[in-house]
């Protein structure tokens, strides 16, 4: 097969039409810290950036984005780039950070002292802890012993069968005292007959 370029040539010199050449863009790729890929005609300020998907292109969020080879990639406006920052920037920055931090220094012997004491004040809370947790097993160690007698006590008593000498069956007899109808004397002829 020919290649579309091709047959496109072949039909303006058969129509005899030259058009102008079209220019073809060019987009650069730049690969995030992740391994994502950008595209864009440049990475400049200003210039519109997208993520390239394996079916479509996607406008970047906004965000800052750290790239393969240190550079921040600031975005302001969904799909345009605001600004590149070198890595220097960020360096600078992080080393800004430390020197407002406090400093850690050694604790004196009156911090260390009010250490100890609440360190004290956590071991008496726990012992007692433990002394409440020992009464309450020993509370309930005598419950279950107490538990224990009652059911040998009951254990040991003989346990007496006492029936009674004729239960009463009770039944149920709906219509008694209506009239007979066919279906009746039908039914107990029936049974006269299975009785003999």
């Amino acid at each position: 097969m020919k290649k579309a370029k091709d047959m496109l040539n072949e039909i303006k010199s058969l129509l005899g039409v030259e058009l102008s050449e079209e220019q073809e863009i060019v987009l650069a790729k730049l690969n995030l810290e992740n391994g994502t890929v950008l595209e864009s005609e440049d990475f400049n300020a200003g210039s519109e950036v997208f993520i390239l998907t394996e079916d479509e292109s996607v406008a970047l969020p906004v965000g800052e984005y750290k790239l393969e080879d240190g550079r921040i990639l600031e975005v302001a406006e969904e799909g345009v780039i605001a600004e590149i920052k070198a890595e220097k920037e960020e360096e600078e920055s992080e080393e800004e950070k430390p020197e407002e931090k406090e400093e850690m220094g050694y604790a004196t012997k009156e911090e260390l002292g009010e250490v100890i004491s609440m360190v004290e004040e956590i071991k008496g809370m726990i012992e007692k802890m433990g002394d409440y947790k020992d009464k309450e097993e020993e509370k309930m160690s005598e419950e279950i012993e107490e538990l224990k007698e009652e059911l040998s006590q009951a254990a040991a008593e003989p346990l007496a069968h006492s029936p009674e000498k004729e239960t009463e069956t009770k039944f149920n007899l709906y219509s008694q005292n209506r009239p007979t109808n066919t279906t009746d004397l039908v039914l107990q002829r029936i049974a006269n007959i299975k009785r003999k």
